[in-house]
Formats: structure tokens, sequence, C-alpha cells
């Protein structure tokens, strides 16, 4: 499989202190989310921002990526796709703190829906975990494998808004109960009157989460 590509912004190879890695959501591609990092650049000013294309064309139009196809949204299906998912994105984090001659636990993720959906599944069984997950308008993918496959209790934030109709707020409610069911530490905001996206609050909250996770020492 190719490496992922998509836009960068932020601070160049020798400057970044820190990645930060922005994974859209079904339908869109990489463009969506990088205007994203101008607004966190402000309380991670060090780092280098990468938004990636999903590995596959979208497969219900001619336009746009998907993580994996959601056609059949059958839970062993959605394992099989997100895991399949979890490759690609592994393989483009790696790379680019390769580029970058970042440590290895010099990068946090963030994701939008399916995006969310995705890192989740991955920042959580990464073998050297993130500084920290957000996770907006997401779900957490095949709960039932966490407790065995965590590799670390990476801080994790969980946006999304009450009146999603594409994404229940009922499947990041279930993802807190799970998550700390398993000793992750979570942040919850659940937003009123919000639908499928993400707003003022829930930038607030990203920012500092990611001012917390890359303030830690590790």
């Amino acid at each position: 499989m190719d490496v992922l590509d998509g836009p960068r912004w932020g601070q160049a190879a020798g400057a970044a202190k820190q990645l930060i890695v922005l994974c859209h959501g079904v339908g869109a591609d990489g463009n969506d989310l990088i205007d994203l990092a101008p607004y966190w650049a402000k309380a991670a000013p060090e780092a280098a921002f990468i938004s990636p294309h999903a590995p596959e064309p979208f497969a219900m139009a001619p336009h746009g990526r998907q993580w994996w196809d959601i056609a059949d949204r059958d839970p062993a299906r959605m394992a099989v796709g997100v895991r399949r998912a979890r490759v690609a994105l592994d393989g483009l984090i790696d790379a680019e703190l390769a580029r970058l001659g970042l440590p290895p636990d010099a990068y946090a993720l963030m994701g939008f829906s399916q995006g969310a959906m995705t890192v989740l599944f991955t920042g959580l069984r990464r073998a050297v975990p993130p500084r920290a997950i957000l996770a907006f308008s997401g779900a957490l993918i095949d709960p039932d494998s966490l407790a065995r496959e965590l590799t670390g209790r990476p801080p994790v934030l969980l946006v999304h808004g009450i009146e999603d109709q594409v994404v229940p707020v009922s499947r990041s409610r279930d993802a807190e109960a799970v998550l700390r069911t398993n000793g992750v530490p979570v942040q919850a905001l659940y937003v009123p009157k919000l639908a499928h996206g993400i707003e003022d609050s829930g930038l607030s909250a990203g920012a500092l989460a990611l001012q917390k996770g890359f303030a830690t020492v590790v």
C-alpha cells in the first residue's frame, strides 16, 4: 500500500517539534480539515500539520475519499474496514515522523466522523501512543477488542453534536463508557443544537487538549 499524502501546514522539517494528523470524514478529502491547522497552531505553534487523503476513492460518489466502504455497516465488516484503514494511517504517521526527524511519541491524532473512528482505533493500538486523540462526531469501532489490544492510555477528547443525525451522539457516549472502563482518560463534550459538524466550543476544547498533550513530559 502506498503511503498516504495530503495538504500540509505549519512548521517544516528541522523546525517542527510535534506532528498533528487531521483525518477527514467519508466523502471528503484532506482539504476538508487542513483549515483547522492555523487555529490549532495557536495552541501548538511548533507543530507540523498534515491532513491525509483517505486511502480509497469514495464508493458512493465520483469524488471524495473514504477510509473504508460504509455501504454495509455490519459491525464485523466495519471492524475489517477500520483495521485496513489503520495500516494506511500507521504508515502515514511513521513516514511523517521520520520526514520531520521527530521522536516516536511527538504526535497527536484528530479525526472527524469516519476519520474520528479511524484515529480512535489506530491511536489506542499503536506501539507508541499519541500525546492526544481528538475524535469529533465519531464512534469506537470493534469495542470488544480494545481490552486485549490496547497498547497505551493517551488522553482522549470526544466531541459530538447532540442533534447529529449522521452519527448519533449515542456512539460517542458508548465510546466514552468503554474507554473509561479500560482506564483511558476521557474528556467528553456534547454540544447542544449541533448536528454533524464542528463549532467553536469543540475547536477550543481541541486546542486545550493539544496544548495539554504536548505539555506532558513522557
